[in-house]
């Protein structure tokens, strides 16, 4: 059984180094089997290797190692956009509870501390917004920085360019 991402990779990329041919089930595709009288690793095996005999096996793919940085790239810049979302969220749930009014995003980052501290009633309410502000910078920051890597490692392809004429699609 293999415990983590990394060393699954490290397997398979291992095996396909080796010159065997590997496949990725996807378990959510693939049905139950029934009758069996015995569920164990060999079991499991033999079932796999008949539904791939059939043609029936619900393979996923192996993402290519090149480009496994760029994928985890764009998964941590995603991460930290939900991060951001969450603080934003956090920040305009604060000032409608304390003055009745939703802030826009682009308000929220116009505010000083002096006017914080004229709206709120609480210093402790203004020290949680300006430490979150400070929190959005930084994450704001770190997303440009990704998604800037990301850009520089796309490999244009004639798919990735036809995707662009769409409306509503940009390159990140």
């Amino acid at each position: 059984m293999v415990d983590s991402t990394y060393n699954w990779y490290w397997l398979v990329d291992g095996l396909m180094e080796a010159g065997y041919r590997v496949h990725l089930a996807t378990p959510a595709a693939m049905q139950q089997y029934e009758g069996l009288k015995y569920t164990d690793d060999h079991s499991d095996a033999r079932w796999l290797a008949h539904l791939l005999r059939l043609g029936v096996f619900p393979a996923g793919d192996i993402y290519p190692t090149a480009a496994r940085a760029v994928r985890d790239l764009w998964r941590q810049r995603a991460h930290l956009v939900r991060q951001h979302t969450a603080n934003v969220l956090s920040v305009q749930n604060i000032l409608v509870r304390h003055t009745g009014t939703r802030f826009s995003l682009k308000r929220i980052r116009e505010l000083t501390k002096q006017e914080l501290a004229g709206v709120l009633p609480e210093t402790a309410h203004v020290l949680a917004i300006t430490s979150s502000l400070a929190v959005l910078d930084c994450l704001r920051h770190q997303i440009k920085a990704l998604a800037k890597s990301v850009h520089q490692r796309l490999h244009h392809t004639p798919a990735y360019e036809q995707l662009l004429t769409v409306k509503g699609i940009g390159a990140i």
